[in-house]
């Protein structure tokens, strides 16, 4: 497994990390003693960062994680959580001071860690602008005093805001998702300012929540019809070559070294053995051509997310 420095925490991340959201059931039911096991195959693999949230499974993926964790070394992982996002609907952000420190406290005692080493503003479009940085990022740097929390960061789908964020003193990372995969590589236009401020970059979703690969995205997936059907092209065509699609999709999105981390998101072991095979692989050159030909007509064409005023 391969590091890189995660912007100015001084952590060296591995270049694949675990995201932990089908813990939670998020891709499709998930048995609690293989998502255990995956948690310490990852370790194993060499995998140091984790990232989970309390929205997640509505609190499942942190619990499963926290049984996991509990039997594993704390000097071996980086753990990743969020507040702010509870629920799928607007009515369950709560990015209220009292609401955040609460949610550090609940995930502690279900993560079963005296720290989190990460704590991050989950879907920073969906918060009031104001009281994110006047009440949530202060109340999270008061919990940074009291060593619950080591670092800050944020996480979101809107670049301009990721952009915005990253030049807050506090904020030490950003996680972007869906913007640095075979279909959408709009990360690289903040990449460099970021990196001028020092802020870490994490990449979530290189498989396009699940449109780059042969199971296909989830129902909820929020991409048009047209987005679909061009990636399920892609994906025939790898079948076709008797290749698979999320190999070079993964490939691709953690060959950017501006990018620190970039997280696979799996409740399955043997798929978490291929994603660190897959990286230390070489890229077939002619595979990546023709599949990015298929995929240019929705290159750098995302879908809406987020409230208008903070995008």
């Amino acid at each position: 497994m391969k590091y890189r420095q995660l912007g100015k925490t001084g952590w060296k991340v591995s270049v694949l990390g675990l995201g932990a959201s089908p813990l939670g059931g998020a891709f499709g039911k998930v048995d609690e003693k293989e998502g255990v096991k995956t948690v310490h195959t990852a370790v194993d693999l060499g995998i140091n960062f984790i990232d989970v949230a309390p929205f997640y499974g509505s609190t499942r993926a942190e619990t499963i994680l926290g049984k996991a964790l509990k039997e594993i070394s704390r000097e071996r992982f980086y753990l990743a959580t969020k507040v702010g996002r509870y629920g799928a609907s607007v009515e369950d952000f709560d990015f209220s001071a009292q609401r955040v420190i609460q949610s550090v406290d609940e995930s502690l005692r279900r993560l079963k860690l005296s720290h989190i080493d990460l704590i991050q503003c989950h879907d920073v479009e969906f918060a009031p602008w104001a009281q994110l940085v006047q009440e949530t990022i202060p109340a999270l740097e008061k919990l940074k005093t009291t060593g619950k929390v080591r670092q800050i960061g944020v996480t979101g789908f809107p670049l301009p805001l990721l952009k915005k964020l990253g030049d807050l003193k506090p904020i030490d990372t950003v996680l972007s998702y869906c913007h640095y995969c075979l279909t959408d590589t709009t990360l690289v236009r903040i990449l460099a300012p970021l990196k001028a401020k020092n802020v870490g970059v994490i990449n979530a979703s290189p498989f396009a929540m699940g449109l780059l690969t042969e199971k296909g995205p989830p129902p909820w997936h929020p991409a048009p019809a047209n987005y679909r059907d061009i990636c399920a092209s892609a994906v025939d065509h790898c079948k076709k070559r008797k290749r698979d699609l999320s190999k070079l999709a993964l490939q691709f999105a953690a060959s950017n070294r501006d990018i620190s981390t970039t997280l696979v998101g799996t409740s399955n072991p043997k798929n978490l053995r291929n994603a660190a095979k897959w990286v230390e692989d070489r890229v077939e050159e002619d595979l990546l051509a023709e599949v990015q030909t298929l995929l240019k007509p929705i290159l750098n064409q995302p879908w809406e997310g987020g409230l208008e005023k903070n995008s």
